[in-house]
């Protein structure tokens, strides 16, 4: 077997053209995003759910992919109905809290979604705010789509600092404002009081749209932020089928709101932008909720006991609410990575300084990260001062 000698943090080449293109100012000398794998027995470095579909679900996907591919000829339903209903059905019976059809809105990946976003609220001398470390998606759809980005205040346990968040709102005064819970890279959740001063002032600053990116919220200890969308029209729920689903390569993502907000983000959506194909793989994986979420069940057991024996093995972790662990501290990450994946290990280099980031996996591809840890601890120092997170680079996985 021929080992890929990249480094998995890279993201790819940055543009350089001597110049000649005539790419846009921002962009140039930026580099594309992107996650490099390398064959390794142990990969847990992009968050996503270690477990295969289950083959009943791979047969009904089957049988609703043939049906769809009988009238490929023709476009599909532009508006996907019968997915957004199955999706606000889902989020009705997971979160107890009522979501019609024209609540809600899907698309390729979360990412699409949140482009959308951007591209209805934000765009040419508007701004975007964030908590970083966050997310990356957040500052480079925000990039893409020609809107400024501020990067907001968290203290150094990775919470947000509300009192410095409110007062940045006050002063910037953003059209949208992204809260990520639970966050990505450090796995920390938001709490409910938190987001209701963020969209209190943020209403007074603007008003402004506010996001929370829930991503991983299915992996939570606490439930989700969904109920929030009552009485507050600016409020948008981003989530994903990518991690709780187990559907990564699926690339379907979806929002709920306001029926104004998805009637504005129809204003700036591709046409026929969900295929067939993938409207009725969806359906299907829709089919199939409550075995899908017993695998999250698995998964949540699985981090918890993850943040369990790596603080035994001597690491500082940061409390995670997501199916992947933050934990340091090392006077030299790079080398910690680097010995992880000696050990045939590969975890996340997520740039906040001191730490690393590894994402939950079966429980016997955690035993042996687990074991690679515990020789790692015996030969790296763990006893650095603890990192300003302000300072730390984004995460880069997809949702």
């Amino acid at each position: 077997m021929t080992r890929d000698t990249r480094d998995p943090r890279e993201a790819g080449g940055a543009l350089d053209d001597g110049g000649s293109l005539p790419v846009r100012d921002e962009l140039r000398g930026q580099s594309p995003y992107g996650a490099p794998q390398l064959d390794v027995p142990v990969r847990l470095n992009t968050n996503e759910n270690p477990y295969p579909l289950p083959e009943p679900l791979v047969a009904r996907i089957a049988e609703r992919v043939a049906e769809a591919a009988r009238g490929l000829n023709r476009y599909p339903d532009r508006d996907a109905l019968e997915l957004r209903a199955g999706l606000a059905r889902y989020l009705t019976d997971s979160t107890g809290h009522p979501v019609r059809t024209d609540q809600v809105w899907a698309a390729n990946g979360s990412n699409e979604v949140l482009q959308q976003l951007l591209q209805a609220f934000g765009g040419p001398g508007r701004t975007a705010l964030g908590f970083e470390p966050t997310y990356s998606m957040h500052a480079l759809l925000a990039r893409g789509t020609g809107t400024g980005w501020i990067a907001g205040p968290r203290r150094a346990d990775f919470t947000i600092d509300l009192d410095a968040a409110v007062r940045t709102i006050a002063e910037r005064r953003p059209q949208v404002v992204f809260v990520c819970s639970p966050n990505n890279p450090t796995g920390t959740a938001v709490d409910a009081d938190t987001v209701r001063a963020l969209y209190d002032a943020a209403q007074a600053a603007r008003p402004s749209l506010v996001v929370i990116d829930e991503a991983y919220g299915e992996f939570s200890h606490a439930p989700s932020l969904l109920p929030l969308l009552e009485g507050r029209p600016h409020l948008v729920l981003s989530r994903t089928m990518s991690k709780a689903f187990g559907a990564a390569g699926l690339r379907l993502g979806y929002l709920a709101a306001a029926p104004a907000v998805v009637d504005a983000v129809q204003l700036v959506r591709l046409p026929y932008h969900l295929s067939a194909v993938t409207q009725a793989t969806a359906l299907a994986a829709l089919e199939y909720t409550d075995t899908l979420l017993a695998y999250v069940a698995q998964l949540r057991s699985e981090r918890d006991r993850l943040v369990a024996e790596l603080r035994a093995a001597g690491c500082a972790v940061t409390p995670s609410d997501a199916n992947f662990v933050q934990f340091g501290v090392f006077a030299d990450a790079a080398a910690a990575w680097r010995r992880l994946l000696d050990q045939g290990v590969l975890v996340r280099d997520n740039g906040v300084p001191g730490h690393l980031r590894v994402s939950t996996g079966t429980p016997e591809e955690n035993d042996a990260f687990l074991d690679a840890v515990r020789t790692l601890t015996k030969e790296h120092s763990m006893t650095v001062s603890t990192p300003d997170s302000t300072t730390g680079r984004m995460s880069e996985d997809p949702a």
